[in-house]
């Protein structure tokens, strides 16, 4: 057995599935009362969370606190805190042996959601970190697009929650300065990324930013007194609290926080006071499993080595060599598998989606409703991102979900990565999941919503190699392509643990997975950032992806003919995201029911 294999099978943690047998005793009445005081904190639970995280829940299509902004103050953070571990207390009482069973998942997923949220929280990395990715140079320009405004009443939610931002800016500017009081601080690379954004950002008039774009917007039906003062207000948050408060973020990061940031050679946790401790409660927090950074350091070094072996082969067929140098020389250098034009980048995107949507019926039993639409990044948020990301559908059904690609200089994007990218982010990825978890039926809120990483991204990597068995791929080179995109997620196990428990510099990270896989230098940079920006995130692809793939042999291995890929797909879904140890008890009670079948 693969030593991936073995250590991800390893005894789950307390924040698990619940596995007590109903205990001797336990009256129908008992498990009434279990019942419903789960189903209390459940909603407790998701309710403090939209609360807590306001602008989360717009995203999400949960309406009632678009007038908010996060309380980022340090009291903010301490009440959140004691909240969630006040929660956490009474889970953990709740009698689980009077459960039955979908109680009892339900149970495990709201330990292992608090316990996570407790470790995030701990680390607090939002305090001292600068996030090219989804800082509010670019998260709040992307709630811009999300927020939409058709009453008066929202436009006053709106124009309440733009009137915060000024304030709101200033709130994390006094958290990096506390910060840096603490010896905390963010490595040089990510502070210069975002000096950049916002020097961009700053050097456009107020008229030209996504946050002025609502004052623009026609309402017909709206008073015209209202439509005034609507538009007089959004203008008046812009320019009189927002530009400005972006300004002195950018004078504060600049002169107080890159003079003293982390150089190039101590970019990961380790070279931040506590980091240690909080990389080891990040690991299982993002894995679902109980990890060290040594355990997934070596499985990592150990899948680096195999994919590599596939794609030599596999260069033999499509490119005549099977010498790993020349194939990467090949892939990286000829002009011709680069993209001409933003269209073609496009025109790629939405043609391998459609391809994978008429195929998807063979392959999963419950499909989504749930449409799905392909869209370009926008301006102020392509340069710094990664390929291609998944927006999830408002819960209310206003938005559906959304594929962005990125379309930022298509001459440095290859042919070869469009499709395992398309398949990996849409369908039958990210999308396919993602939808039929919000269109579950009789579940708590939060289980619909439930980003438990090792499953929603192992789940999009599975999907990559899936969709070779769908025949999706369009010829051996996107087959190449989608070999180096499991390397890369291969690497991520070596990068992450490497720069932030083992003392990689960037500049070691880079070269490593410049020498491992066949990305173009500019993307590997912006992964490399991408993994000091957001430690133990990009664990969970690989964990994930490995122990489906265990799961799933292990089903055709004791099911034989009764085996239904169908089937097992239904049954890998069908609760919506949920731990990697619950998934292994919900896969195998599919087995044992498929195995009673004649």
């Amino acid at each position: 057995m693969l030593l991936s294999l073995a250590l991800f099978a390893l005894t789950p943690l307390a924040c698990t599935e619940p596995r007590s047998p109903a205990a001797p005793g336990r009256t129908e009445t008992q498990g009434s009362a279990a019942a419903a005081r789960l189903a209390a904190l459940a909603g407790e639970y998701w309710d403090g969370r939209l609360a807590a995280e306001p602008v989360d829940a717009t995203f999400l299509g949960f309406r009632s606190h678009d007038d908010r902004l996060p309380d980022v103050t340090e009291a903010g953070r301490a009440r959140e805190i004691a909240r969630l571990e006040a929660l956490l207390g009474r889970a953990r009482a709740v009698d689980a042996a009077s459960l039955a069973l979908p109680d009892r998942v339900t149970l495990g997923m709201l330990v292992h959601e608090l316990e996570s949220d407790l470790a995030w929280r701990a680390c607090d990395l939002s305090a001292w970190t600068a996030d090219q990715l989804g800082g509010p140079q670019v998260e709040l320009f992307q709630l811009a697009r999300i927020q939409t405004v058709r009453t008066v009443e929202e436009g006053r939610a709106l124009v309440a929650r733009w009137s915060k931002i000024g304030a709101y800016m200033d709130a994390r500017t006094d958290r990096l300065r506390r910060a840096l009081e603490q010896g905390k601080v963010a490595p040089r690379a990510t502070v210069e990324r975002v000096i950049a954004q916002l020097d961009e950002l700053l050097a456009k008039p107020s008229g030209a930013w996504a946050l002025m774009s609502p004052r623009d917007a026609a309402h017909p039906d709206w008073p015209e007194t209202e439509q005034r003062s609507f538009a007089a207000a959004v203008e008046q948050a812009v320019e009189g609290g927002a530009r400005p408060a972006f300004s002195r973020y950018r004078e504060a990061l600049a002169r107080e926080i890159l003079p003293r940031a982390r150089d190039h050679a101590r970019a990961g946790l380790s070279h931040v006071p506590g980091g240690e401790a909080c990389y080891a409660r990040l690991i299982p927090a993002s894995t679902s499993l109980p990890l060290s950074a040594d355990e997934v350091h070596a499985v990592g070094l150990e899948q680096v080595a195999r994919i590599r072996d596939e794609m030599k082969a596999l260069g033999a067929k499509a490119l005549g060599t099977s010498d790993f140098a020349e194939i990467q020389r090949r892939l990286r250098e000829d002009e011709a598998l680069a993209y001409a034009t933003r269209d073609e980048v496009e025109a790629a995107a939405a043609a391998a989606v459609a391809r994978a949507r008429a195929a998807l019926p063979a392959w999963i039993g419950a499909l989504p409703r749930t449409p799905l639409v392909v869209k370009r990044m926008e301006a102020f948020e392509e340069k710094h991102s990664p390929p291609a990301f998944y927006r999830e559908p408002a819960q209310d059904g206003s938005r559906p979900g959304t594929y962005f690609v990125n379309t930022y200089a298509p001459e440095t994007r290859r042919r070869f990565e469009s499709e395992v990218v398309a398949f990996h982010e849409a369908i039958p990825g990210h999308h396919v999941q993602v939808a039929l978890a919000q269109e579950l039926g009789e579940v708590p809120a939060f289980r619909k919503h439930a980003n438990v990483m090792a499953f929603t991204e192992g789940w999009g990597l599975y999907s990559e190699r899936l969709a070779n068995e769908m025949g999706l791929y369009s010829s051996d080179l996107d087959r190449l392509g989608m070999l180096s995109a499991d390397a890369w997620r291969a690497c991520r196990l070596v990068l992450d643990t490497g720069i932030h428990a083992k003392g990689w510099s960037r500049a070691q990270a880079v070269t490593y997975m410049m020498e491992n896989t066949i990305l173009g230098e500019g993307v590997v940079v912006n992964e490399v950032d991408r993994y000091i920006t957001w430690p133990g995130q990009a664990l969970a692809y690989k964990v994930g992806q490995l122990e489906i793939q265990r799961l799933r042999k292990d089903a055709e291995q004791k099911l034989g003919p009764r085996f239904d890929i169908k089937g097992f797909h239904d049954a890998l879904l069908g609760a919506g995201a949920v731990t990697l140890p619950i998934l292994g008890d919900q896969i195998a009670r599919w087995v044992a029911s498929r195995s009673s079948v004649p």
